[in-house]
Protein backbone atom coordinates (compact mmCIF):
# COMPACT_ATOMS: atom_id res chain seq x y z
CA UNK A 1 0.00 0.00 0.00
CA UNK A 2 1.28 3.45 -0.89
CA UNK A 3 1.81 5.92 1.96
CA UNK A 4 -0.54 8.50 0.42
CA UNK A 5 -3.31 5.89 0.23
CA UNK A 6 -2.80 4.98 3.88
CA UNK A 7 -2.86 8.67 4.87
CA UNK A 8 -6.11 9.23 2.95
CA UNK A 9 -7.71 6.23 4.67
CA UNK A 10 -6.69 7.57 8.09
CA UNK A 11 -8.00 11.06 7.43
CA UNK A 12 -11.32 9.65 6.19
CA UNK A 13 -12.08 8.39 9.71
CA UNK A 14 -14.57 10.58 11.60
CA UNK A 15 -12.73 13.16 13.73
CA UNK A 16 -9.29 12.09 12.52
CA UNK A 17 -6.46 14.59 12.58
CA UNK A 18 -2.77 14.27 11.76
CA UNK A 19 0.25 15.79 13.39
CA UNK A 20 3.94 15.42 14.21
CA UNK A 21 3.96 15.55 18.04
CA UNK A 22 7.06 13.34 18.33
CA UNK A 23 9.16 15.16 15.74
CA UNK A 24 9.40 15.21 11.94
CA UNK A 25 9.89 11.45 11.51
CA UNK A 26 6.63 10.14 13.05
CA UNK A 27 3.26 11.09 11.60
CA UNK A 28 0.46 10.51 14.12
CA UNK A 29 -3.23 10.06 13.34
CA UNK A 30 -5.67 10.45 16.19
CA UNK A 31 -9.34 10.85 16.95
CA UNK A 32 -8.97 12.01 20.56
CA UNK A 33 -6.53 9.07 21.02
CA UNK A 34 -3.85 7.80 18.64
CA UNK A 35 -4.93 5.04 16.27
CA UNK A 36 -2.04 5.05 13.77
CA UNK A 37 1.58 6.18 13.76
CA UNK A 38 3.72 6.22 10.61
CA UNK A 39 7.51 6.08 10.62
CA UNK A 40 8.48 8.51 7.85
CA UNK A 41 12.07 7.22 7.65
CA UNK A 42 11.05 4.86 4.81
CA UNK A 43 10.62 3.50 2.38
CA UNK A 44 9.68 0.96 3.37
CA UNK A 45 7.16 2.78 5.51
CA UNK A 46 6.00 1.11 8.70
CA UNK A 47 2.86 1.92 10.65
CA UNK A 48 1.89 1.16 14.24
CA UNK A 49 -1.72 0.06 14.65
CA UNK A 50 -3.61 -0.88 17.80
CA UNK A 51 -4.83 -4.48 17.79
CA UNK A 52 -6.67 -7.01 19.93
CA UNK A 53 -3.89 -8.90 21.80
CA UNK A 54 -4.83 -12.40 20.60
CA UNK A 55 -5.23 -11.27 17.02
CA UNK A 56 -1.94 -9.36 17.22
CA UNK A 57 -0.02 -12.55 18.00
CA UNK A 58 -1.78 -14.49 15.24
CA UNK A 59 -0.97 -11.81 12.66
CA UNK A 60 2.71 -11.77 13.68
CA UNK A 61 2.88 -15.51 13.14
CA UNK A 62 1.26 -15.32 9.69
CA UNK A 63 3.03 -12.30 8.15
CA UNK A 64 6.72 -11.38 8.14
CA UNK A 65 5.70 -7.75 7.64
CA UNK A 66 3.88 -7.60 10.99
CA UNK A 67 5.94 -7.41 14.17
CA UNK A 68 5.32 -6.27 17.77
CA UNK A 69 4.69 -2.52 17.95
CA UNK A 70 7.91 -0.50 17.82
CA UNK A 71 8.16 1.80 20.88
CA UNK A 72 4.60 0.81 21.85
CA UNK A 73 2.89 -1.63 24.22
CA UNK A 74 3.70 -4.79 22.30
CA UNK A 75 0.64 -6.59 23.64
CA UNK A 76 -1.74 -4.05 22.08
CA UNK A 77 0.14 -2.64 19.08
CA UNK A 78 1.64 -4.09 15.89
CA UNK A 79 4.07 -2.52 13.46
CA UNK A 80 2.99 -3.24 9.89
CA UNK A 81 5.25 -2.77 6.86
CA UNK A 82 3.30 -1.20 4.02
CA UNK A 83 5.54 -2.72 1.33
CA UNK A 84 6.01 -6.33 2.42
CA UNK A 85 3.83 -9.44 2.45
CA UNK A 86 0.82 -7.77 4.05
CA UNK A 87 -2.07 -7.39 1.56
CA UNK A 88 -3.53 -3.91 1.16
CA UNK A 89 -7.01 -5.12 2.08
CA UNK A 90 -5.67 -6.50 5.37
CA UNK A 91 -3.95 -3.18 6.10
CA UNK A 92 -7.29 -1.42 5.56
CA UNK A 93 -8.99 -3.90 7.89
CA UNK A 94 -6.30 -3.45 10.56
CA UNK A 95 -6.62 0.34 10.31
CA UNK A 96 -10.39 0.05 10.80
CA UNK A 97 -9.83 -2.29 13.75
CA UNK A 98 -7.35 0.13 15.36
CA UNK A 99 -9.73 3.07 14.97
CA UNK A 100 -12.65 1.05 16.36
CA UNK A 101 -10.61 0.00 19.40
CA UNK A 102 -9.71 3.57 20.33
CA UNK A 103 -13.26 4.82 19.77
CA UNK A 104 -14.62 2.06 22.03
CA UNK A 105 -12.21 3.18 24.78
CA UNK A 106 -13.30 6.84 24.71
CA UNK A 107 -15.60 8.60 27.14
CA UNK A 108 -19.24 8.43 26.08
CA UNK A 109 -19.38 12.10 25.05
CA UNK A 110 -16.29 11.79 22.83
CA UNK A 111 -17.57 8.54 21.32
CA UNK A 112 -20.94 10.10 20.51
CA UNK A 113 -19.28 13.16 18.96
CA UNK A 114 -17.20 10.95 16.64
CA UNK A 115 -20.22 8.82 15.78
CA UNK A 116 -22.17 11.97 14.86
CA UNK A 117 -19.34 13.08 12.55
CA UNK A 118 -19.47 9.72 10.78
CA UNK A 119 -23.13 10.01 9.81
Amino acid sequence: MHLDTFRDLCLAKPGATEGLPFGPDVLVFKAVKMFALVNLDGPPFRVNLKCDPERAVDLRERYEGIIPGYHMNKQHWNTVALAEDVPGELIRELLDHSYELIVASLKKADRERLEALGR
